[in-house]
């Protein structure tokens, strides 16, 4: 079979068109702004004896007293727990799983409890969590709980500090929580395989002594990159840098939910690198205070002000600002990571005349359609029109409109919105920014020659 990739690179010219909780989540199952952090239905029927009922996540809690404010997971969830003799008790399901990346491209991938990434857990610092793990995989695992403070014995590599846990069994991981900040957790089997998959979380400790500055909105998602060669259905876990989709949280623009906030309200976004790349996070229309990491909040002295951070491949990264009115972009400046895939290391053929090229190339290979002349975003034209349909099962490289038109982007992009009159409970989508008259760029001249100069001698 032809690849897209195949077709390019011979070319050069154009491109083709749980064991006791039971807790798991279906396929399609992806939490929307009106259910975010509702627990899952028990897929496997299971019943579970408890002690007291899960604690509603998504909702102001008090721990001990302590009020603090939960994580909003980009199109994800955080995971209930039940309170046993004092402990919290967690059950992650590492699972094969069905799962889309946007309407158009889906894979066998694996994750936690139907999902990938697994669904957030939250905690308080001081807390006991005993976390079970249920290996319904056709290979061994372990979880490693990256970046927290543990016994030796409860650290996850398998041959080092445990036996892997072996197909069909149930692993309890028991432990005080004697730190707070940004963490993960993903296994420590099989690396290369099984993150490659999409097997990671998000581990969110909470100070017990509550936040000098709070927040108001409080986001969290994880960075990952994944090769699905166009017409294949399971990622490549052998490539090592050319990837075709890079997600937040598993999910590339425009299927990424946004970050919703009301005008004035303090918002810290915590982002987690999971994947083989660091990347630049940059946020559109505020200066941004980097304030923490897996290393917890930092203290005051430490915060800068900044509007793009690199968060590195297995760091963690805490962003806060005050929010301003608008639709602001919140990406990767990795230009390629804001494409879905593409062709590599193919000859660039901007500025040359392609003229009779396309009809020559169809006789040999149907549905090409020469591009590129003079740059590359007409393809989303192409692609949105019908004209080029593509291989089976690969997303164009830029898709997403906005209210003026094509976004031409993909990948590792959203857009945070705020709004003066939104609730401060509300994560619904507002809809687009409505720009005042004086506060928006306008044409003033379609003449090409508008000041033009004298050619400099």
């Amino acid at each position: 079979m032809t690849t897209r990739r195949d077709a390019l690179s011979l070319l050069g010219l154009g491109t083709l068109a749980g064991a006791t909780a039971g807790l798991t989540r279906s396929a399609s199952g992806q939490t929307t702004a009106h259910d975010h952090g509702t627990p899952p239905a028990n897929r496997t029927g299971e019943s579970a004896t408890e002690d007291s009922a899960p604690t509603p996540p998504g909702s102001t809690a008090e721990v001990g007293g302590l009020p603090y404010r939960p994580v909003r997971t980009l199109n994800g969830w955080t995971l209930p727990y039940r309170l046993r003799d004092g402990v919290k008790e967690f059950h992650l399901v590492a699972e094969e799983i069905d799962h889309e990346f946007s309407p158009g491209s889906r894979a066998r991938c694996w994750g936690y409890n139907g999902t990938t990434p697994g669904p957030t857990i939250e905690a308080v610092e001081g807390d006991r969590v005993r976390i079970l793990v249920t290996n319904r995989l056709g290979e061994p695992t372990t979880i490693h709980w990256h970046g927290i403070l543990l016994p030796n014995g409860m650290d996850g590599v398998g041959g080092l500090t445990q036996p892997q846990i072996q197909p069909g069994e149930t692993w309890a991981y028991e432990f005080d929580l004697v730190q707070h900040g940004t963490h993960m957790y993903h296994p420590h089997a099989d690396e290369m395989v099984q993150m490659a998959y999409g097997m990671m979380g998000m581990f969110v400790i909470h100070p017990r002594a509550g936040e000098a500055v709070p927040v108001d909105r409080d986001y969290c998602f994880l960075l990952h990159n994944w090769a699905l060669h166009p017409g294949t259905y399971r990622p490549d876990p052998s490539v090592m840098q050319e990837f075709e989709l890079w997600t937040f949280n598993s999910k590339v623009f425009p299927a990424i939910e946004p970050l919703v906030a009301r005008t004035g309200e303090r918002v810290r976004i915590r982002v987690g690198n999971l994947s083989m790349w660091n990347h630049p996070i940059h946020l559109h229309g505020v200066q941004f205070q980097v304030t923490g990491s897996d290393g917890g909040r930092w203290p005051r002295a430490l915060w800068r002000p900044e509007t793009t951070e690199i968060v590195g491949v297995g760091q963690t990264r805490d962003l806060e600002f005050v929010a301003v009115p608008g639709d602001w972009a919140l990406h990767c400046h990795m230009a390629h990571h804001v494409m879905n895939a593409m062709g590599h290391g193919i000859p660039n053929p901007t500025g040359v005349d392609q003229s009779g090229v396309e009809q020559e190339i169809r006789r040999i290979l149907p549905g090409y359609m020469a591009m590129g002349r003079h740059g590359m975003a007409e393809h989303q034209y192409h692609t949105d029109s019908g004209h080029m349909r593509g291989p089976e099962n690969t997303l164009p490289m830029m898709t997403g409109r906005g209210p003026f038109g094509n976004l031409e982007m993909g990948g590792m992009f959203t857009v945070i919105k705020v709004r003066d009159d939104l609730a401060p409970a509300d994560f619904r989508d507002p809809g687009w920014f409505e720009h005042p008259a004086a506060g928006q760029a306008r044409r003033v001249s379609s003449d090409p020659g508008l000041g033009r100069q004298a050619p400099r001698r």
